[in-house]
């Protein structure tokens, strides 16, 4: 994962700019800790912090055409760029980067190439001849982008928040699956799947398409020449990935230089429910496992560098993202710069456990679109941020734009869950991967109930966090939260404590306005709190709060006040 500033229409070009524009890339040095990078054209300015996972000899950036008249700053991978040289007969290449594609795309098919690149990507693209420039984002938001504007009226772009909001008088978050052309002038979305428009699809099951496609999702994301592994909490969506990965490696070019045999990793406290599924599935598929823990106590000495980094006050991103950035610390320190990881299949397949209670199919169909939709601003964010604050870069399969299209083009009513007739959540993906004569998984990992990350790392953490939260912010702050945080006012006592961190690092109106609110159960939506009439009376958005569904669940009596860090 690297990082990206670019900064077009200054009115003072002047050297003090350029060590301003140096200055601020250096925050996102994080991000890219390998080289830097920076092209100044008159009053346009592109800078890159680069880590290096393909060609890591040439692959510098800013990256040019052939007459270095088009440039680029690009943060991701785009995994077809050995297709798409093909393409590309006519023009020569300088390097091995696969992101060097993107400048002679433009060159040959002009703004209309974005929905062409397979990957993950932000990048920022100007043409000297008449600077013009554009910018894009990946179908999904799985790669960090904000824009800004200065009151000079320069237009600013950057991986992360930090790079631009000291110098913006407004500024915000990229849209994914969005171009934003100078040229035509402003945003137009490039990424037009059948599923965006939310009807409910009539699409047949067929178990063995929906594997093959994940397969291949997690084979292209094998495209290395770095050392990488796979996180692996011991649910199913993890667990899939590694399993996968593993029955690949053997024909891998990474395999030659770093060795046929997989490393996982995991994180949890003493004892909690993610170490012990994770050893399990490691000895089951023979990987080289490596175990991580921390304390309640280490998590929340490490919240304010947390959220200085993933830039939200989201209860459940910093809950979840603490214990996983403190885990990717550990892992750079072993060597590997690249890991997959197993975001986005709750979202496809309705995996919370709250999708128990969906009225109907169409219903939830409506609410994996929204939260598809919403990925960008949640785990997304959290994946990307809190493993890229270590200059780690995280993959995620589950996110392919084909194996997206592949599982939301299947009839919801396959994703309906119906204990009575013994299909769990995300039954049609377990089901997928249930073989008999050579099995990915032991049958009771692969039908083990869903556990959300920041639950499964130990359920003494989140407890933990809400008696810090308690000890810090008194009932009079949290009373008058709405006179002093008039905006996505926080509701308790533990999300009063993050708004203030946050608040410290961002204090502009527009830095809160990245962020999303509203009521929320077990992760879900603000409309499918709807689904259940106590929902309302228990918004906390770990899964145990999805009364009578987890069994691990809240107790009943008092529940809300328990959940909502009330004491």
């Amino acid at each position: 994962m690297c990082g990206i500033l670019a900064v077009f229409g200054v009115v003072d070009n002047s050297q003090a700019k350029r060590a301003r524009i140096i200055e601020l890339s250096r925050r996102l040095r994080h991000r890219g800790p390998d080289w830097s990078g920076l092209h100044v054209h008159q009053d346009c300015y592109l800078a890159h912090q680069r880590l290096a996972i393909v060609d890591p000899t040439s692959g510098d950036q800013p990256l040019y055409n052939e007459d270095k008249t088009v440039v680029v700053t690009v943060n991701g991978e785009i995994y077809n760029h050995n297709e798409l040289r093909e393409k590309l007969k006519s023009h020569s290449f300088r390097t091995g980067s696969d992101c060097e594609v993107i400048a002679h795309l433009y060159e040959e098919y002009g703004e209309e190439f974005v929905h062409m690149l397979d990957g993950m990507f932000s990048f920022v693209l100007l043409d000297t001849r008449d600077k013009s420039f554009i910018a894009a984002r990946d179908a999904i938001g799985i790669t960090p982008l904000y824009m800004g504007w200065g009151l000079d009226g320069a237009t600013w772009f950057a991986s992360e928040m930090k790079a631009l909001s000291d110098d913006c008088e407004q500024f915000t978050y990229f849209p994914p699956g969005h171009i934003y052309s100078s040229k035509k002038g402003g945003l137009r979305r490039w990424y037009n799947p059948s599923w965006f428009n939310e009807l409910t699809p009539s699409g047949q099951y067929d178990p063995l398409v929906l594997r093959q496609a994940f397969e291949k999702a997690v084979l292209k994301r094998l495209m290395t020449d770095v050392p990488f592994g796979v996180l692996l909490s011991g649910g199913l969506d993890s667990s899939l990935v590694a399993a996968v990965a593993c029955r690949h490696m053997i024909e891998l070019k990474a395999a030659c230089q770093w060795g046929s045999q997989l490393h996982t990793f995991c994180i949890g406290m003493k004892g909690s429910p993610d170490l012990k599924a994770a050893r399990e599935v490691a000895d089951y598929l023979g990987t080289r496992h490596h175990e991580f823990y921390f304390t309640a106590q280490e998590g929340i000495d490490a919240l304010e560098e947390v959220i200085h980094h993933i830039e939200t006050y989201d209860v459940t991103t910093i809950r979840a993202s603490t214990p996983m950035f403190l885990m990717s610390r550990k892992i750079k320190s072993l060597g590997v710069k690249m890991v997959l990881s197993g975001e986005g299949s709750d979202e496809i397949f309705g995996g919370y456990l709250y999708f128990h209670k969906a009225p109907n199919k169409d219903e939830l169909h409506q609410e994996t679109c929204r939260k598809i939709k919403a990925l960008h601003l949640y785990d997304c964010l959290r994946a990307n941020k809190s493993t890229s604050a270590w200059g780690l870069e995280a993959r995620v399969p589950f996110l392919d734009k084909e194996f997206i299209n592949v599982a939301m083009s299947i009839d919801p009513e396959w994703k309906m869950i119906k204990p009575d007739q013994g299909r769990i959540e995300k039954w049609i993906l377990r089901n997928a991967f249930d073989d008999e004569k050579k099995p990915y998984l032991p049958k009771h990992i692969l039908y083990r109930q869903k556990e959300q990350f920041s639950d499964g790392v130990g359920y003494s953490w989140i407890d933990g966090l809400k008696e810090h939260a308690n000890s810090h912010v008194t009932d009079a702050m949290l009373t008058h939260a709405g006179f002093v945080y008039p905006e996505n006012t926080p509701t308790t006592k533990e999300a009063y404590y993050y708004r203030t961190i946050f608040e410290k690092f961002f204090p502009k109106n527009a830095a809160r306005s990245t962020v999303p609110g509203g009521p929320s159960v077990a992760c879900s939506t603000a409309k499918a709190v709807e689904w259940d009439a106590a929902w309302s009376k228990n918004l906390d958005p770990s899964g145990r709060a999805a009364l009578g569904v987890h069994e691990a669940a809240y107790e009943e009596t008092g529940s809300a006040e328990t959940a909502n860090g009330h004491s």
